[in-house]
């Protein structure tokens, strides 16, 4: 009996046969090409593309070849069997991969989470949050501080829409001092030993009287500091209004603390604090300057309830803008020291304001609002895992639309585990090596269990896997931090030995030879050394001054030497030398 020939779809094909089916397509492909061309009255190609429009028909070919092969395979029953076969068992790896990484993951999140729950710690953001106060008692919901958030938050600490933004309203306490670059033209800082010239601002406000109304000057110039004051007037009515705000008990920003992701709460009146500081600072320093240092005290009290307006919120920023202010309000209690203009009573006022002041407190409660706040984050993320492009401004400035929604689709086949595990490994960093480098109850840092945590940090990037990807993203800003809170308390501790030791000084009539003897007529309790613990360093200087300083962060004696970063007189290097409270030699 005859056989019957086999279809087509059955044929085996042979390497020669299927090179003459493909130079086939690749005629076909050619024909057409032409044809096209000349229906449509188009040139041919010119001679240097030749090579460019064989490749692309051959790929045409090619492509062609593969699906005809493909569907004459997938016709065959047991390759669609093999096939289905083959896509279940892929489906099932898959959904034991998924299964097997989010149960991983949840069981490490919730031991690491039972173990430090067990030792006190707390990793519910709720647990942090500043609880409600009366309005009429709250220095943030006084009329002229909300000012400073009111134009896009509501009262209940929502973000206004755009369209429904109040473009009339005015941030009372966004003080415009003049240029820029004369901030800091002139004025001395602490840190580096040197006393504020108000004569470039004096000189700038009466150039500029010349050509805008915008600051008010005298006829004629009189001293800076009377000049100072007259152009800095035109904030007297604010600066009052504040005053009387800041006598509240209780300050607390309506921030939207019930919103799903807590890295969306703005924080608008942290640059409303700060801006008013600066002015404080400058009419402190004028006023004392002027001969008025009872007004001077009553700007620099009014700066130090600035650096605590924010300090209930559970937000790292938020204390650091308070350590920024601390350290602007020092300059003028520095200036009034070493000019001996503070009187007895003022120096024990001072004293009560700097001791309420624990920055290594602050240190602490920040970092633990941190692992909540990361918790929180990293668990809106799990839900919403698209959302963290909205976290990386790279991408969102290098990214066009169409890659940004394939992006953001991608995100969606992370495995829930991947986020337990970088919320575990997170928060794990953060409890076990950024809380050890303080201790408040012993009024200590520690730079050597710093300096741990820095290399466990950069051991712990060294693997980049998928359990701390996002651990990458937010643990590396709060390296240097602690630093920061270190040296400001340090400072604090300083300024109130030097106001000891000027209480000393207008009864004896100069400088002790010891710091001993000024405790516990003078200070209850002189402070000890932030770094080590020990007793801060004190010598009295033969030109009747003294030298006061903290060893600082080497850990190291380095006689009372303090050392700024290459190519400054004022940016202080914090990790090297001293840090040191010493007047200017007159």
């Amino acid at each position: 009996m005859d056989e019957q020939p086999k279809s087509i779809w059955k044929k085996s094909l042979r390497l020669p046969q299927l090179f003459l089916v493909w130079l086939g397509l690749m005629g076909s492909t050619l024909l057409m090409f032409v044809v096209t061309m000349l229906v449509f009255n188009q040139p041919f190609t010119k001679p240097h593309e030749h090579l460019r429009l064989l490749v692309f028909i051959a790929v045409c070919a090619t492509v062609l070849l593969s699906g005809w092969l493909f569907v004459r395979w997938l016709c065959c029953w047991r390759n669609i069997k093999r096939t289905l076969f083959g896509v279940a068992c892929l489906a099932t790896l898959i959904a034991l991969f998924y299964a097997e990484e989010n149960w991983r993951g949840k069981r490490a999140w919730d031991h690491f989470r039972r173990e430090w729950e067990a030792k006190g710690e707390k990793f519910d953001f709720k647990d942090f949050i500043p609880p409600p106060v009366p309005d009429e008692q709250n220095f943030a919901m006084t009329p002229v501080v909300a000012t400073s958030y009111n134009y896009i938050l509501s009262r209940d600490g929502k973000k206004i829409p755009n369209e429904r933004r109040d473009t009339n309203l005015i941030n009372r306490l966004s003080f415009d001092l003049g240029d820029v670059e004369l901030k800091t033209n002139g004025l001395g800082y602490w840190v580096n030993g040197t006393i504020t010239d108000l004569s470039f601002r004096q000189k700038f406000y009466r150039e500029l009287a010349a050509k805008t109304n915008l600051f008010p000057v005298p006829p004629q110039p009189t001293t800076p500091a009377a000049d100072v004051l007259l152009a800095l007037s035109k904030f007297d009515s604010t600066v009052e209004e504040l005053r009387q705000a800041s006598l509240l008990p209780y300050s607390r920003f309506p921030l939207n603390y019930d919103t799903d992701c807590q890295a969306e709460i703005l924080l608008p009146s942290l640059s409303a604090m700060k801006s008013s500081a600066q002015l404080l600072r400058l009419r402190a320093i004028a006023e004392l300057q002027n001969g008025q240092s009872e007004k001077a005290l009553a700007d620099v009290t009014l700066g130090w309830r600035l650096a605590t307006a924010d300090s209930n919120e559970p937000f790292l920023i938020s204390h650091l803008v308070g350590v920024a202010i601390a350290d602007l309000m020092l300059q003028p209690i520095y200036e009034g020291l070493a000019n001996h203009q503070w009187t007895a009573a003022q120096l024990a006022a001072l004293e009560a304001e700097l001791k309420k002041m624990d920055f290594l407190a602050d240190y602490q409660f920040a970092i633990r609002g941190e692992i909540v706040l990361h918790t929180g984050v990293l668990g809106y993320l799990r839900h919403n895992p698209e959302k963290i492009l909205d976290l990386s401004s790279d991408f969102n400035n290098h990214s066009s639309d169409k890659l940004s929604t394939l992006a953001r689709g991608v995100w969606w086949l992370i495995p829930n585990g991947w986020f337990y595990q970088n919320q575990m490994r997170t928060c794990r960093f953060l409890v076990q090596n950024n809380l050890p480098a303080s201790a408040p109850e012993q009024h200590q840092v520690f730079p050597l269990a710093v300096q741990r945590a820095d290399a466990a940090l950069e051991q712990e990037f060294k693997s980049k896997t998928p359990y701390n990807f996002l651990e990458r993203m937010f643990l590396p800003a709060l390296a240097n931090a602690v630093k920061r809170f270190a040296h400001r308390q340090s400072a604090i501790d300083l300024a109130r030995s030097a106001i000891a030791l000027e209480r000393y000084r207008l009864t004896h009539g100069e400088f002790p030879e010891t710091l001993s003897v000024l405790e516990p007529q003078l200070i209850a309790q002189l402070p000890r050394d932030v770094i080590g613990g020990g007793p801060l360093k004190y010598r009295r200087e033969a030109n009747g001054t003294f030298t006061l300083y903290s060893i600082g962060w080497n850990e190291r004696d380095d006689g009372g030497v303090a050392i700024f970063k290459k190519g400054s007189i004022a940016d202080l290097d914090v990790t090297q030398g001293d840090w040191v409270w010493r007047y200017p030699q007159k």
